[in-house]
């Protein structure tokens, strides 16, 4: 019988190549692993112990109540949106609120309660969190970033980038490259 379990924290692809090779290691085989969740091929091979031992050494835990849950889904659902650019041209109320049949008003203001700012302010600190990786590539302009990142203008992205780092992209630019980890933005 197969045993699944969620998991707080996933945020990327390397997430789940990093926990499937410490899970495989550790002789715990996995049939599926997707963002917040992995089932395992056979639960006698499950040992919680060491399957927490592992997700905490990664800086992962488990999750245990369904709203925490429904936050984890209702992240992984924007980051998606952010990873596929073309998405972001969607609603994102309406599109969170079909994707996880959920009202967005529930799902509102259940992520503001438990993790202390709402999901729009969370959207654009990913939305930073990119930019920073675009002129870390130095490969754009401002306007390609924002455009990109679909801002209806360089400068409404400059004005959020400014509030939310407290300087300016071309002086971001200049300095040491300082990201913030995707998991660590809440």
């Amino acid at each position: 019988m197969m045993k699944t379990i969620k998991i707080k924290n996933m945020v990327c692809d390397r997430c789940k190549s990093v926990l499937q090779n410490s899970f495989e290691n550790a002789g715990m085989a996995i049939e599926k692993i997707e963002l917040g969740e992995i089932t395992f091929k056979d639960d006698r091979s499950f040992h919680f112990e060491k399957a927490n031992e592992i997700l905490i050494n990664n800086g992962f835990e488990f999750i245990h109540d369904e709203n925490e849950l429904l936050i984890e889904k209702v992240k992984s659902r924007i980051l998606k949106i952010l990873d596929e650019q073309t998405e972001l041209r969607v609603n994102l109320s309406e599109y969170l609120s079909k994707s996880l049949n959920k009202e967005y008003s529930i799902l509102s203001k259940l992520f503001s309660t438990q993790q202390g700012l709402t999901i729009e302010k969370y959207f654009i600190r990913l939305k930073i969190e990119k930019a920073k990786e675009y002129i870390q590539m130095n490969n754009m302009s401002f306007s390609e970033i924002a455009y990109n990142l679909n801002y209806k203008s360089s400068s409404h992205l400059a004005n959020q980038f400014k509030s939310v780092t407290g300087i300016a992209m071309g002086e971001y630019k200049k300095l040491p490259f300082k990201r913030n980890s995707l998991d660590k933005i809440v």
